[in-house]
């Protein structure tokens, strides 16, 4: 599953509409919509993302913030290392390696530690703390 998959489903969940609903309304096919909440499709266009915002009627932040998680969304990911030092490709290879067997701890510690040294370009949140508007708090 990828972060915007999860919280399209939780908001899916939230408000009581099926995939099928869902995705009539948004002109896809419930099997793409399924395949993109399961991580088994590349990131959402941003066209995309803007129809899934209309939908559920999010605004400001919120919007921003789902799109900040469509564009964490690819489920294959390549990771140059080429130029970087032995020990960068080394870790590079070991998390492809090894992420599949990582528990939600485990994850949780890496996330942290790439938060804490991640260039943020200005009005880019790190963590999305997904909220939506009117009041009504989007899943996490």
């Amino acid at each position: 599953m990828t972060p915007f998959g999860e919280a399209v489903r939780k908001l899916r969940a939230q408000r009581g509409v099926t995939q099928r609903e869902m995705a009539r309304a948004l002109g896809v096919s419930p099997a793409y919509l399924s395949a993109l909440e399961h991580g088994r499709r590349s990131e959402p266009s941003w066209e995309f993302i803007q129809r899934v915002i209309g939908y559920f009627n999010i605004i400001w932040d919120d919007a921003e913030e789902l799109q900040l998680l469509g564009s964490l969304s690819r489920p294959k990911v390549t990771i140059d290392t080429s130029g970087l030092s032995a020990k960068a490709t080394e870790v590079a290879n070991r998390l492809a390696s090894s992420i599949a067997y990582l528990d939600s701890a485990a994850l949780d510690e890496i996330a942290g530690l790439l938060d804490s040294v991640e260039p943020q370009p200005p009005g880019r949140l790190a963590r999305p703390a997904m909220t939506p508007g009117r009041g009504e708090k989007l899943p996490r």
